[in-house]
């Protein structure tokens, strides 16, 4: 059985990727979320891609050096309101899966705090190009589902010698990587990155697990 998750909310293209708006359409529509989180100056956990806030808000201000609130504060300015995770998990009630990126190494402070804000939902992972990361969580918590992300120019046998950790429960796959058969082989499932577009999904949307936008 297979599992979509709308890349970052992005169903379809008017709506802005991270928001509470795009969240709810994508969760209208059937679908999970794959998002993105990073930890604010004062330890909150919002969900945004960017490291720093000047490409989506003109001011060059990186998330962990800014409040929260002034992060809020700017967004909305641009009616695009940085949500907080919380936000999200009580939009959510655990009705729809999440997939989480974490994109910074986070202390073990913040990664607790993670595990305290989901210990009550169902059906998620945790997902970042940091190892360190997964290997954390798993000391912290060893029933999490954990999964690491490979780029474009990872190779196969690094994927096959990541699915053997035992923390390791799935790989998520840039999407050059749907052609490679090895991958269907491997104990693990394996998420693909990022389908754009209606093409690419019908091709793929019975037999791979896809994180897809743009339907």
């Amino acid at each position: 059985m297979v599992t979509h998750y709308i890349h970052r909310g992005l169903a379809k293209k008017k709506l802005k990727e991270n928001t509470l708006a795009a969240f709810k359409y994508s969760f209208k529509k059937g679908y999970g979320i794959e998002t993105d989180i990073h930890c604010t100056k004062d330890n909150k956990i919002i969900c945004f891609h960017d490291f720093n806030l000047k490409n989506k808000f003109k001011v060059n201000r990186r998330i962990k050096d800014t409040n929260y609130k002034e992060i809020k504060k700017i967004s909305l300015k641009f009616n695009s309101k940085v949500p907080l995770l919380d936000d999200l998990l009580k939009l959510n009630r655990s009705k729809f899966p999440l997939m989480i990126e974490l994109k910074t190494i986070f202390s073990k402070k913040n990664l607790i705090s993670l595990i305290n804000k989901i210990k009550n939902c169902k059906n998620f992972s945790l997902t970042s190009f940091h190892e360190r990361n997964l290997i954390n969580l798993y000391k912290l918590k060893k029933s999490l589902t954990l999964g690491i992300i490979f780029s474009s120019s990872a190779k196969i046998k690094q994927f096959k010698n990541k699915s053997k950790k035992k923390y390791i429960k799935l790989l998520v796959a840039e999407k050059k990587f749907l052609k490679y058969s090895e991958l269907d082989k491997l104990k693990v499932p394996v998420y693909y990155y990022t389908a754009k577009g209606k093409n690419i999904f019908e091709k793929y949307k019975y037999n791979k697990n896809l994180i897809f936008e743009n339907l």
